[in-house]
């Protein structure tokens, strides 16, 4: 049997029981909503027949020996998975040491028509992006409408391309779909609060740096919680996907992992008290805290987090370097015309005064 700990929640099918192993004795846990407990039709079935309920067991050991009995509580979100152990394919903050993944291509002279043609042609940029990351990209309550500073920044690039900053159409993406919407052509761009590391930039390519955050953690105001150590044996949201858990396995021994389709899902379950504390890049962190006053950043930084906008690898039916030029170009006149620092005081002063954006480095290249 299996020796990491994971725990699956949800699916496409329904609600289902999910039996984990870690090897040892049993440690069982279950998550359960509308009415508690399960019979034994159910448990064989491996589903609930459609109540609504939702179980879960952790076992240790050869033998499987029963769901113990226990109170109601808030069920996991959809597609949740608990982690106890550091497990193999977490996202990599770095497949080589000595890569350096920050240069992108210089921007050139040619023009949006030259370097973008089927974009133009279309009519439209499609960008990737979040719906529901608070201060980044999320739906306004009062209009519906999509804002914040990644919509801000897919709206500039759209006004270079078209002269039109409306001529954009946004899909939703998780932060574990991101490279494959890429990819697979779904996307032109993904803009999703994105760190730029060497091992992504083994599958995509991304501009130069548009921001650069740092990994903090986030706790419950007066929970003890100050520091990473603090979080040994402790319950850790992230969102699926990124690299903010592969830091927490390098710092601790012990820990449990909950990784989310959403950041919107670590601040239900960390008001659910089904976990400690969540942990990601500062930038985020702040739109969390917006939402809850009993929730604070706490600790140093952890890590320099460079943002850049993913963009699919070029291949011979697919020349993107036209692309990267044409979005490095935006990036460099919003960083000198003001536009940058106008979009940090909209949606990030909270987090001090603008530390203006990360000055580019480019890809070495001849003269032409």
């Amino acid at each position: 049997m299996s020796a990491r700990g994971t725990w699956r929640s949800g699916g496409s099918a329904g609600r289902r029981a999910a039996r984990v192993v870690t090897g040892g004795v049993l440690v069982a846990a279950l998550a359960v909503s509308g009415a508690c407990g399960v019979n034994d039709d159910d448990e064989a079935r491996g589903d609930d027949g459609g109540s609504g309920r939702e179980t879960a067991s952790v076992v240790t050991g050869s033998d499987y020996v029963g769901i113990p009995e226990v109170s109601a509580v808030m069920p996991l979100p959809a597609g949740a998975v608990v982690t106890t152990e550091s497990p193999t394919g977490l996202p990599q903050v770095s497949a080589d040491e000595s890569c350096d993944p920050l240069p992108s291509l210089r921007p050139d002279d040619a023009t949006p028509e030259e370097r973008v043609p089927r974009i133009r042609d279309r009519g439209r940029l499609i960008v990737g992006l979040d719906q529901g990351s608070n201060l980044f990209s999320f739906r306004d309550p009062a209009t519906g409408q999509l804002t914040g500073f990644d919509v801000d920044l897919a709206r500039e690039i759209a006004r270079d391309i078209f002269g039109d900053p409306g001529q954009v159409e946004f899909r939703s993406l998780t932060s574990a779909n991101r490279i494959e919407a890429l990819e697979n052509n779904q996307v032109d761009v993904v803009i999703r609060s994105m760190s730029i590391t060497c091992a992504r930039r083994e599958v995509i390519t991304f501009s130069v740096p548009y921001y650069r955050a740092y990994q903090r953690v986030l706790a419950v105001r007066g929970s003890g919680i100050t520091e990473i150590e603090h979080l040994e044996g402790r319950r850790v949201c992230v969102a699926a996907g990124t690299t903010s858990a592969s830091r927490l396995w390098d710092e601790l021994d012990r820990l449990t992992v909950l990784s989310v389709n959403t950041w919107a899902d670590c601040l239900v379950a960390i008001q659910q008290n089904q976990v400690d504390a969540i942990t990601t890049d500062d930038a985020i962190l702040v739109g969390i805290t917006a939402q809850d006053p009993y929730l604070e950043i706490v600790g140093p930084q952890l890590n320099a987090e460079p943002y850049g906008v993913g963009i699919a690898r070029s291949t011979p039916g697919n020349d993107t370097d036209g692309l990267v030029r044409q979005v490095n170009s935006t990036l460099e006149r919003i960083r000198t015309d003001g536009t940058w620092n106008r979009m940090y005081s909209t949606w990030l002063s909270g987090l001090g005064p603008s530390p203006g954006m990360p000055a580019p480095t480019y890809v070495p290249e001849e003269p032409r």
